[in-house]
């Protein structure tokens, strides 16, 4: 195989002997493969005491750009040891979302660079530590890195000894500790590169076939390339090679094989580009080249930046679906059985839109909803309502979030109902596909027994979970402002199981204690504790709402078939009230109290996601604020402030895209103040981006959810219990 070494333009050849496994334990292996940084990796740390030194950067390992064995960057560990003194560095794995929980292998394997000879003796030592804080005793190094060229260091899991009071579990590894070893006051540097926990070697297989298919396309600053995935077990990745000339190709990247798809973003200037992509496995060995492939970038208008964005984002319920379910997965990369049914029913109005902008056309529309649509027949139900999570591959229910989870979920469900009812009103042609859809959807739709979640006859609430394991244990009642308004419109809608529409009053806009308290519980605060609100924020009067307004996935996820401008209640209108949501979050950014980077006019809409510090619902008030920005806050929110969210989407793509822009649109959030990017793409929050600027052009999920027979009344019930009080 022909490996490369980026630097000065030189390349160094070396051959190395592959392995086979399946392509899906990609993360059940790999510990480091890239930073999504170019300066240093967020996943890690140091520390030095004098006079020993470590290079940190700003606390980090600085990232290597130049050396890289599998590109676009290594990491660099640069290091003095002296007598007296001591350093440590450490990488941990990043553990996104949904990430497996453990690490599958009997080794420990990275690769190694040293521009000089370095004896065992100056390298660093190794400790191990789990997740659990265990850890083991430092090991020393026993092989010697040769000048010039990569090493890979091998190292049996069972070398490692536990060091602390309970046994380190080596399935459980999170850290990784390079450790100082001889003080021999001399600088030294190690460039490190592909940090995975493996088996040994098997043996040496043939390489992969090469990839098949390459096709570029241009857009505004990146160039979209994809191809027909392999099918060997034991590929491992892609290897991106970019040239400008046609002549001399460069390697730029590599790509998980569960993609057939890379994002080469560019940046600002015009350029022709070429590229030509290599299969590479387990053991590092790669095929030949694609055929090439080339394409331009060029300057998009607002309508064509639009489309772009849309399309991107549609690509996560398109190409990366389950395969069997047809539904979206939780989120990419993460678990591949677990579906989510709310992001589903999002997804499924994101299909609409792809049929509609001729993103697929509309014969592949219908099929791959009949899927969705036979699946969600089989799948496990609970009183009609399907459970927040299913294993793609049953439709048996899993309980991801613990014991409670795995019943009926009536809110998940509720934006599930929310994208087939959309669907059935968009797929009513005259195929026997399209009719055959359109029953389904119905008797689907049907059968949902939104009255049981009632729980009592007398209630004045409909409740959030149910399961027969668990009955009502969690005891969530349903009580407005949040996400869960379009529960009560479609239970009030259900030809079938029907609830009074005077709960609209008593239960979600109940003015009641109970109530109140429970509105003040997660928002601590009496503003909007009794539904309306009636309080200015940064000189915009919000008429619902806790508090400043809450994460903008309020406005959002109720309303992307639910048209706002359509619904009216006693308090308010609720396109305008979402609007002034919007307006309210983006002034509390501009404004900064927390004084975060990036923070501004351009970078706004602070909502529900992943962080630095795991899951948070971020919305504009100091408490909820950590600096973390999620794209799909500002970008769903297009209908309410369109020129506001025009300029988001511009910066995050034109000024941060080269770290946020990635082959299903944005990433699900970032933090400029920690330097931190999310490696995952959302499937809650991907789907609202596309559907909310189609309904900013087009308004047609409103048009299409608001057509249902049933809907159009159950809105007008509110407003004809508004007038009888």
């Amino acid at each position: 195989m022909r490996k490369w070494l980026c630097a000065g333009g030189l390349a160094l050849l070396l051959l190395v002997p592959a392995l086979s496994r399946a392509q899906s334990d990609y993360s059940r292996h790999v510990f480091f493969d890239h930073s999504l940084t170019p300066g240093r990796y967020y996943h890690s740390e140091g520390k030095a005491s004098e006079p020993s030194r470590v290079d940190l950067d700003r606390g980090r390992l600085p990232v290597e750009t130049k050396i890289v064995f599998t590109p676009p960057n290594a990491l660099r560990l640069r290091w003095r040891s002296a007598p007296g003194g001591g350093w440590e560095a450490a990488i941990h794995l990043d553990r996104w979302r949904n990430r497996p929980p453990t690490l599958d292998g009997d080794t420990l394997h990275f690769w190694c660079f040293s521009e000089e000879v370095m004896p065992s003796a100056r390298l660093p030592r190794l400790q191990l530590r789990d997740r659990d804080g265990n850890f083991t005793a430092p090991l020393a190094l026993s092989e010697e890195i040769p000048a010039g060229r990569w090493a890979r260091v091998r190292i049996p899991l069972q070398k490692f000894s536990t060091a602390s009071l309970y046994p380190f579990d080596p399935r459980r590894v999170q850290s990784i500790y390079f450790l100082q070893g001889v003080a021999d006051g001399a600088e030294h540097t190690l460039i490190i590169d592909e940090v995975k926990i493996d088996s040994a070697d098997p043996g040496d297989p043939e390489p992969p076939a090469a990839p098949k298919a390459l096709r570029a396309t241009g857009s505004d600053r990146h160039v979209d390339l994809s191809w027909e995935r392999g099918t060997e077990d034991d590929l491992e990745r892609y290897v991106i090679y970019r040239s400008f000339d046609g002549v001399r190709y460069e390697p730029v990247g590599v790509q998980s094989p569960r993609f057939g798809r890379y994002a080469d973003y560019l940046g600002g200037e015009r350029r022709r580009v070429y590229y030509k992509i290599k299969a590479s496995d387990r053991g590092y060995r790669e095929s030949g080249f694609s055929e090439p492939a080339e394409a331009a970038t060029r300057a998009l208008d607002d309508a064509g930046l639009l489309t772009m964005v849309q399309e991107a984002n549609f690509r996560y319920y398109w190409e990366g679906a389950h395969p069997i379910a047809g539904m979206a997965l939780e989120n990419i990369p993460g678990d591949e059985q677990i579906v989510a049914t709310g992001a589903s029913g999002f997804g499924i109005m994101a299909l609409l839109v792809g049929v509609e902008r001729g993103f697929i056309n509309r014969e592949q529309g219908a099929e791959r909803l009949l899927k969705i649509a036979e699946f969600l027949e089989q799948a496990d139900r609970f009183h009609g309502a399907w459970p927040h999570f299913l294993d793609g591959r049953t439709g048996k229910a899993l309980p991801v979030f613990g014991k409670y989870d795995g019943g009926g979920d009536l809110v998940e469900t509720a934006f599930l109902v929310q994208g087939l009812l959309a669907a059935r009103q968009y797929f009513r042609g005259g195929s026997e596909a399209e009719r055959r859809l359109h029953e389904k959807i119905t008797r689907l739709w049907e059968t949902v027994e939104w009255d049981w979640y009632r729980r009592f006859p007398e209630s004045d609430f409909l409740y959030w979970h149910w399961s027969p394991e668990y009955v009502w244990h969690l005891d969530h009642k349903l009580i407005g402002w949040n996400e869960t308004m379009i529960v009560y419109l479609l239970a009030m809608a259900s030809p079938t199981h029907t609830v009074p529409a005077e709960l609209y009053y008593r239960g979600w806009a109940s003015q009641s204690d109970e109530a109140a308290r429970y509105r003040r519980g997660w928002g601590e605060t009496t503003d909007g504790d009794r539904y309306v609100n009636g309080k200015n924020y940064y000189g915009i009067r919000l008429e619902v709402g806790v508090g400043s307004g809450g994460p903008l996935f309020f406005t959002h996820y109720s309303f992307l078939g639910l048209d706002p401008r359509a619904l009216r209640d006693r308090y308010t209108n609720y396109f305008e009230n979402n609007r002034r949501i919007a307006l309210i979050n983006r002034a509390y950014c501009i404004a900064n109290p927390g004084g975060y980077q990036g923070y501004g006019e351009r970078c706004w809409g602070l909502t529900a996601s992943d962080g630095p510090w795991g899951y948070m619902a971020h919305e504009p008030k100091p408490k909820q604020d950590r600096g973390t920005m999620t794209p799909t806050g500002a970008l769903a929110s297009f209908p309410y402030a369109p020129e506001a969210s025009m300029e988001a989407l511009k910066y995050y793509y034109r000024d941060l895209g080269d770290r946020l822009w990635g082959v299903y649109g944005f990433r699900d959030a970032f933090n400029l103040t920690e330097d931190w990017w999310s490696p995952i793409f959302m499937g809650l929050n991907q789907a609202p981006i596309t559907i909310m600027i189609e309904n900013h052009r087009s308004g047609l999920l409103w048009k299409l959810f608001m057509s249902n027979p049933e809907v159009g009344p159950a809105a007008e019930k509110i407003a004809t219990e508004s007038r009888r009080n």
